[in-house]
């Protein structure tokens, strides 16, 4: 596939990193110099220094024959110019934009991106995307991370096992014999910073992390099980009052009306059209590093601080001097992936990354077949995908006994209808299935080719 990426910020950097090392051919392009020299430096790219919105640049860069444009600048407007030129000039088949500003996002406005318009495939809204993944782990506290599939019918967890969780040093088929009701399965662990597909035989060690793909509405059950009895947060300090944070806050004021919420944000200015906006929820101007703001927030009877500055460093040190005042949890963005292998070691509970997110999001229109939804996890280690099984797949009609899967690939739930299914090796899936599937990076590719629609299929 030929790709453009217009942006060679963090977030475009992610995404060629990712298709190039997947064989795309990659072309980027930002205005500033030191950003594409970047790139160049360390990564089998083409580079062109211009403004991707500029049809000369943009057919240099060889978008007459290209499959799809992303636009990840760091402008709205100018991600929209990029897809209007790509469509009017060059007729690229697919055209990604991120919009930052929830005003262009609007229900009422959603005309606006239509083909004949401002002709955008695919919208991607980072805030929107984190401020709902936030949400997701303030409601299940003992996962590091939550994915939603099948629209909501699927969960699939991350969670840490610490030397109490009881099913540590257990064979993973003696799981299944202990609670032989339980619907999840567990696809994949990372031990000491690797990332493998268990077989049925390995057991959990103490400081593993584990991903498991379970039915929606036994997520409660499944972390009770790994050792985590967490409550829901009803007490939340919401450190910065971007995008992100004010989401979040807007979002417990309408749906989770029996969570008190606190925000700290530094500027104040920002701080008084914030407080303008919401309800309920208390706004502190000051430093979220500053302990007398926090002890002023109530920090210490809080259940759980979320971090969501633009700032890494002043997102883990709060984070961390919070827990140090009696905060019970906390939760950190973080866009910097180099954080990511210490971050744990510093008492932060869980995290989430903008970059990783919005990868996901692209690479669910990269994949070939009818693949519904991707989530990268471990830093593009391994995929968490959705696909939809047509009748020419080799996965319908066989028990999974008798299909032969790559050493890195599990599947973890059906979706039939409205019934989740746990699989087994009886298990025979059916055309129009969802499969949610796991794979290591390295077997993406196969994954993509069973769920491949055939010429038979037309």
């Amino acid at each position: 596939m030929k790709v453009l990426i217009c942006g060679a910020g963090q977030v475009g950097f992610g995404i060629a990193e990712r298709l190039s090392a997947e064989d795309n051919e990659v072309s980027i392009i930002d205005s500033e110099l030191e950003l594409v020299q970047r790139v160049s430096d360390v990564l089998d790219v083409r580079s062109f220094v211009g403004h991707g919105s500029h049809p000369d640049i943009l057919d240099q860069a060889g978008a007459q024959d290209a499959d799809m444009i992303i636009a990840v600048t760091l402008y709205d407007e100018v991600n929209m110019i990029i897809c209007q030129v790509a469509h009017s000039l060059f007729d690229i088949p697919t055209k990604i934009a991120r919009i930052r500003d929830q005003s262009y996002l609007e229900p009422h406005w959603a005309n606006l991106f239509s083909r004949d318009n401002l002709p955008i495939d695919v919208i991607i809204s980072p805030e929107l995307e984190v401020g709902e993944m936030v949400l997701r782990r303030l409601s299940q506290p003992g996962a590091f991370e939550t994915i939603s599939f099948g629209d909501g019918a699927i969960t699939a967890l991350g969670i840490s096992c610490d030397e109490d969780c009881p099913v540590i040093d257990t064979p993973l088929r003696q799981l299944t014999e202990l609670f032989p009701d339980l619907p999840a399965v567990v696809v994949a662990i990372v031990r000491e910073d690797s990332l493998f597909v268990p077989s049925a035989e390995d057991q959990l060690l103490a400081g593993d992390d584990v991903y498991l793909i379970a039915q929606g509405d036994q997520v409660s059950r499944t972390l009770k099980i790994f050792g985590h009895d967490e409550k829901e947060a009803n007490r939340v300090i919401i450190a910065g009052g971007g995008n992100i944070g004010l989401y979040v806050a807007k979002k417990i004021e309408s749906d989770h009306p029996h969570v008190r919420a606190k925000i700290v944000e530094i500027d104040r200015t920002r701080a008084i059209t914030v407080a303008e906006q919401l309800g309920r929820t208390v706004v502190l101007n000051g430093s979220a590093l500053d302990e007398e703001i926090l002890r002023e927030a109530d920090v210490s009877s809080a259940d759980t601080m979320v971090a969501l500055t633009n700032n890494d460093q002043v997102n883990i040190l709060s984070s961390v001097l919070a827990k140090r005042i009696g905060c019970e949890r906390n939760l950190c963005l973080i866009n910097n992936t180099g954080y990511m292998t210490i971050i744990r070691s510093l008492g932060i509970d869980a995290h989430v990354n903008p970059r990783s997110i919005t990868v996901s999001r692209v690479l669910q229109h990269v994949r070939r077949g009818r693949i519904r939804s991707v989530h990268s996890v471990h830093n593009g280690s391994g995929e968490i995908i959705e696909a939809e099984a047509l009748e020419t797949s080799p996965l319908v009609g066989a028990p999974l006994s008798e299909l032969e899967f790559p050493n890195g690939v599990r599947i973890g739930a059906i979706l039939r209808g409205k019934d989740v299914i746990i699989p087994s090796g009886r298990t025979i899936i059916q055309t129009h299935d969802r499969v949610v599937i796991f794979a290591i990076a390295d077997n993406v590719r196969q994954v993509e080719q069973m769920f491949r629609v055939s010429l038979e299929y037309f």
